[in-house]
């Protein structure tokens, strides 16, 4: 089971989109996925329309509440477990003994997955250390824009800080280049510096396609809107991309 952390701590990078779209490529690949709002800011949530009597927030701060009981079956091979309250859930957890590796002991039970996909705050947080001391890999999906670097950089810093503070090994295992115009100078610029230093895990980009504005009005992946889009076909050829590296990392 691939364990896996989308992060990035620049917001309005296409993070929730792409775990989004990423569920429903490896879904329709015959892949069993489990989805993960850890975001407070609940978009996933918000964008699928999925509530649920307990959510990520009960199973953080009730030690009571088993993981079984906030997974809610969305569509064929794609589970979800819904945000609510995440930033009241981090004050409380501020307080307790292994506050950063909460998650992991809660998600000890969850096994009959081929990925765990985690859509982290874009900050750094308690709950960001939690997906990262729980997964095995992070997807970092980055705007393909002078600012979109930054976000990179932060990102791997913070991994490092993780490897050499809790001894817990996570690799970069796909940075996902987002909103990618072909005809930008400043699109194939950015590109060529994300390339740099990362050979090997850079995806190939998701264009620029005004079908992504439509996923939270209508409440769809773009796979479900139109399959034959730009922004789904990339989404698809990622899926492919990171079902083939599989066995590199495990």
């Amino acid at each position: 089971m691939r364990k896996i952390a989308v992060v990035n701590l620049k917001g309005g990078v296409g993070k929730t989109t792409t775990t989004v779209n990423l569920a429903f490529a490896l879904a329709l690949k015959d892949k069993r996925v489990l989805l993960v709002d850890l975001d407070p800011q609940a978009n996933l949530t918000l964008m699928l329309c999925v509530s649920s009597q307990k959510t990520m927030y009960d199973l953080l701060v009730n030690e009571e509440t088993h993981v079984s009981e906030c997974i809610v079956n969305y569509k064929e091979n794609i589970d979800v477990i819904p945000s609510k309250n995440l930033d009241k859930a981090e004050l409380i957890l501020a307080g307790l003994p292994g506050r950063e590796t909460v998650l992991k002991r809660k998600f000890e039970p969850v096994f009959n997955y081929d990925f765990v996909l985690i859509d982290c705050p874009p900050s750094n947080t308690l709950l960001n250390y939690n997906a990262l001391l729980y997964a095995n890999e992070v997807f970092i999906p980055v705007s393909t824009d002078y600012l979109g670097i930054t976000g990179l950089r932060k990102v791997v810093k913070l991994i490092d800080e993780i490897n050499s503070l809790f001894k817990h090994p996570v690799n970069i295992s796909a940075i996902i280049p987002t909103m990618f115009d072909q005809r930008s100078k400043i699109s194939k610029e950015s590109l060529d510096e994300i390339k740099k230093g990362f050979n090997g895990v850079v995806m190939n980009p998701v264009r620029v396609n005004a079908i992504v504005k439509d996923m939270a009005k209508q409440g769809k992946s773009i796979l479900e809107i139109d399959k034959k889009s730009r922004a789904a076909k990339d989404y698809l050829k990622i899926a492919d991309s990171i079902i083939s590296t599989e066995f590199e990392f495990f």
